[in-house]
């Protein structure tokens, strides 16, 4: 599967570059800077996937999505990009974008989206004529991509998620106190308990006062 990225920032390209290295049957076959270079290396190699930003120089993303579709009918596109605006969002979920990633990103989303792609490819090449429960096949996962966009409120970072996420499928049965977790993270308990009670607002956690026989109550927290 052969894959383009198109990224102002060259530190982020070769991250993404970095992401897509651990994926098995993908080739990465430019990395464009600018929309103009976007256009003229799609034009070129016809990758089966593009990675497009919003943010760039010349011209946005976005804007280009018409123009992709002359230049590349055949190219898919997975828009990853720091853009929440609603009219951005609204253009690229309309020209049909497999998914559309809000940075910062995070390894795990990445490989997902990508191994979903891959599927959704997979299936469209076995099959030759349509029924019904194969179209809503193919819909219904599109939809669940989609649907697991990581969108995290401001004081929230995605890669400390995670690793307090982490913290708590470690922790098991025992759960953690906010005063642990803190402890953990090298951050205040005041922070820790931030991202608890945000996991637990998510359905990814849950808690629960532990009763001790010395002392005062305490909130545990646990994988949800």
């Amino acid at each position: 599967m052969k894959v383009m990225i198109s990224e102002d920032d060259f530190r982020v390209a070769e991250l993404h570059a970095q992401f897509l290295r651990v994926v098995d049957g993908v080739e990465v076959v430019g990395k464009a800077l600018n929309a103009e270079e976007t256009l003229e290396m799609l034009e070129e190699h016809q990758p089966d996937l593009l990675l497009l930003d919003v943010y760039m120089p010349d011209q946005l993303g976005v804007d280009l999505l018409h123009d992709i579709r002359s230049i590349a009918p055949h190219t898919d596109v997975i828009m990853i990009t720091a853009a929440k605006e609603k009219e951005i969002v609204e253009k690229a979920l309309k020209y049909g974008v497999f998914d559309y990633i809000i940075k910062p990103i995070t390894m795990e989303r990445f490989q997902e989206t990508i191994e979903n792609y891959q599927e959704r490819k997979k299936r469209m090449s076995q099959i030759e004529t349509f029924d019904q429960e194969a179209v809503d096949q193919l819909i219904k996962s599109s939809n669940e991509a989609a649907a697991t966009t990581i969108s995290v409120p401001k004081g929230i970072d995605p890669l400390t998620l995670e690793k307090v996420e982490r913290m708590l499928s470690d922790a098991g049965g025992d759960g953690l106190t906010a005063e642990q977790a803190s402890s953990q993270m090298g951050a205040s308990k005041t922070t820790a308990r931030r991202y608890l009670e945000y996991l637990i607002s998510i359905g990814k956690g849950k808690a629960e006062m532990n009763y001790g026989k010395v002392g005062r109550p305490q909130r545990k927290y646990y994988r949800g």
